[in-house]
């Protein structure tokens, strides 16, 4: 999924981990709020936080809850001149209802009321609402819909201590805190944390032994590509790469629910464990798994690959009925997409338009209508079997029964090819 250029860029910031004990210079009273105030604030990532947790039930996306007929989720509603002001007058936070509302004393006008039962805004978050406004209120698409960019490296006064662009980023904001970064990791523990990073296992004593007396200018990188290329290390990255992925697409042995009866999902967490292993691109690492079964002349492994479409809760309780259950297997597949491909919680929009992502209620039953027209049970029998792969299913020959079937798959299209050739006089003899 990533190239090894990008991870070793990522590890080499573990030879430069910081501790906030080294300090140059006693910190300003206010460390936090300085270094806030250093770095122009983001939409995103300072203030939607602040906005969704404590206004957005209001004043936020779902029409059918707002209030006041005021939206705080969008530049255009935010800024909306009202018959009292403004909530957002950008570049003026003193002229902002918004501050005025959230910074009051008295019961019948802060924001958000007592009564709503949300934390009231801290003097820091305030003081980030003031600056952002006062920066001019700059809103930012969701995070899900910007594409990234690559940032300018930030200019740094200790010039000789970068080694890797990530450096600078690092350093910079460090010395803004007027904190000292540590000093380099020892080779002994940069071998553990390589190790615990690519493959959740520390090091052998003879793995680091190894390593310590690797006197090559580049030990580090042949360390690393050793982990990520050769076994058993390789293995052992795939297993810690794939755990998370596993998690996120609800992976189990079992059906989750009343009996909680085994079930065969293990050919898909394979292809998963394979797909980390040899590096597979993300765009097919995605198509296989949400469509693998529709790709045209698809492979079985394509078709194990959508098994991840299959790997929801499914029940055999005798007073659930089918039409219900085939409808919640097709939330589940829904939610999880949304989950894992789009960084969306695309459950809420189940019931309601979303009231802090920009996601309507007619935007996932849209989605939804994809994953609602698989032939599948709603309701699956009571039988107690754990070796069971429930319908429906594709018969997955073993690697041995593979190589056989293909021996004796072309020794078939040889004898149809002999008979093909035969002439008439051998077809006679041969009928005779």
């Amino acid at each position: 999924m990533l190239s090894r250029r990008a991870i070793l860029a990522a590890l080499a910031v573990g030879t430069t981990l910081v501790a906030a004990g080294a300090v140059m210079s006693p910190p300003p009273p206010s460390s936090v709020a300085s270094i806030v105030a250093a770095d122009p604030i983001r939409f995103g990532r300072d203030i939607r936080p602040i906005l969704s947790d404590r206004c957005y039930l209001c004043h936020g996306p779902d029409r059918a809850k707002q209030k006041a007929g005021l939206r705080l989720d969008s530049f255009e509603g935010a800024t909306a001149r009202r018959k009292d002001g403004a909530a957002i007058v950008p570049g003026h936070p003193d002229e902002s209802l918004l501050l005025q509302r959230i910074s009051s004393v008295a019961a019948d006008t802060v924001m958000p009321p007592p009564e709503s039962g949300k934390h009231a805004i801290s003097a820091n978050e305030q003081a980030t609402l003031r600056q952002w406004i006062a920066e001019g209120a700059l809103y930012e698409s969701h995070w899900a819909f910007t594409v990234p960019t690559v940032p300018a490296v930030p200019p740094v006064h200790d010039v000789a201590w970068p080694r890797t662009p990530i450096d600078n980023f690092i350093l910079a904001a460090l010395e803004r805190a007027s904190i000292a970064p540590n000093s380099e990791a020892d080779r002994t523990t940069l071998c553990r944390r390589v190790f615990l990073d690519l493959t959740g296992l520390p090091p052998t004593p003879e793995e680091t032994a190894s390593f310590i007396t690797d006197e090559r200018g580049d030990a580090y990188e042949v360390l690393v590509d050793r982990l990520l290329t050769q076994e058993p290390y390789r293995s052992r990255y795939a297993e810690r790469m794939a755990i998370p992925w596993l998690d996120v697409a609800r992976y189990a042995d079992t059906c989750g629910i009343h009996q909680d009866n085994g079930r065969q999902m293990w050919l898909w967490r394979d292809w998963v464990l394979a797909a980390f292993r040899d590096n597979m691109p993300y765009n097919q690492f995605v198509v296989e798994q949400v469509a693998g079964d529709l790709m045209p002349n698809g492979t079985v492994q394509q078709k194990i690959a959508s098994g991840f479409n299959r790997a929801h809760v499914t029940s055999d309780e005798g007073g659930a009925i089918d039409a219900e259950y085939l409808m919640e297997y097709a939330v589940d597949r829904t939610a999880t997409v949304g989950a894992a491909f789009l960084g969306l919680t695309l459950q809420c929009a189940r019931c309601h338009d979303h009231k802090f992502d920009p996601v309507t209620q007619e935007d996932f039953y849209s989605l939804l209508a994809f994953f609602n027209s698989n032939e599948q049970p709603g309701i699956y029998s009571q039988t107690m079997d754990p070796n069971r792969a429930y319908e429906p299913s594709i018969e997955v020959p073993t690697p041995e029964h593979a190589a056989r079937l293909s021996i004796l798959t072309q020794a078939a299209a040889d004898a149809r090819a002999a008979r093909d050739a035969m002439s008439d006089t051998e077809r006679a003899a041969l009928a005779a």
